[in-house]
């Protein structure tokens, strides 16, 4: 794919640079994802408006939230979908589903990793996603460590599946899989328990900081196996909560610089919760990440 600077700029770091800094060509600086939760109410009011909106701020790439338990893309189906995203100059390579231990009104939810997965694949690759993240294990999908090692041969149950429509499963982190239990971390379990090729990450930088881990540290420890992030700032206060990417604490400079060791191909902005309207932050973190980060 084109980058952002023309052939001849390209062709003139390539000569000059490549061997000293690699990560700069790691991925495509041409995408700056949002994760769609951010926008989550207007997304439910009034998606095909909400995207456009996105699009006019500068987002290029989106990631969908929504499909576990309706199987439709926010009311639409995969098809519908692709076409409202392809109005706005959008892509989804992106999209979270969930295990589906979790039941609802007592009966299994459809779309999720264990249940009627098979036809959320085939939408998956209908809608045009390139990766599957496990997005959150509830409470109750936690559990002991032998649970997390039941997750993980879901994980590689799933990802065999994925496999097959040329899709990659990831997992999306929080920060429970990193507090330690007969001291070990569930989330080391869940690296090391699943097949490199079949299951990868989706670091959400935010968590892996609040809880105290380095994400440099992961990307040595297990290079290449970090296709997706979550750029999430956390601000300097005791609660260090959520807020715009460059307005906290978090050296994402530092990070980015070692995007071709982890493997990053996409990243997606998140804040959980914002201020006032999640448009004026969104607009804050992709102005810094424009200036600062591609």
């Amino acid at each position: 794919m084109i980058s952002r600077r023309n052939f001849l700029s390209s062709a003139a770091l390539l000569s000059a640079g490549v061997l000293m800094s690699p990560s700069v060509f790691a991925y495509n600086k041409r995408y700056i994802g949002l994760q769609l939760y951010t926008v989550r109410d207007a997304m439910a009011k009034d998606p095909a408006g909400t995207l456009a909106q996105l699009a006019k701020i500068g987002y290029n790439s989106v990631e969908g939230a929504t499909y576990t338990g309706t199987q439709m893309f926010y009311g639409m189906t995969p098809q519908a979908f692709a076409a409202v995203l392809k109005q706005s100059g959008l892509i989804m390579p992106s999209a979270h589903y969930r295990l589906g231990e979790e039941q609802m009104n007592g009966a299994p939810v459809a779309g999720t990793m264990l249940h009627d997965w098979d036809r959320a694949v085939d939408d998956a690759a209908a809608a045009g996603v390139k990766y599957m993240v496990c997005a959150y294990l509830s409470e109750a999908e936690r559990g002991n460590l032998d649970h997390y090692k039941y997750v993980a041969e879901q994980l590689n149950k799933a990802g065999e599946r994925c496999k097959k429509a040329g899709i990659q499963l990831c997992y999306h982190n929080h920060d429970f899989e990193f507090a330690a239990q007969d001291g070990k971390i569930p989330f080391d379990l869940l690296l090391n328990g699943t097949d490199k090729k079949l299951v990868k990450m989706e670091l959400d930088l935010y968590w892996v900081n609040k809880a105290g881990h380095d994400p440099l540290a992961l990307f040595k420890q297990h290079p290449g196996r970090f296709p997706l992030w979550h750029v999430k700032d956390m601000d300097r206060t005791p609660q260090k909560a959520f807020t715009e990417v460059g307005n906290g604490s978090i050296d994402f400079k530092k990070i980015f610089a070692h995007a071709d060791e982890a493997g990053l191909q996409y990243f997606f902005v998140e804040q959980d919760t914002t201020p006032g309207s999640p448009f004026d932050s969104v607009t804050k973190s992709i102005s810094y990440i424009k200036k600062n980060l591609v």
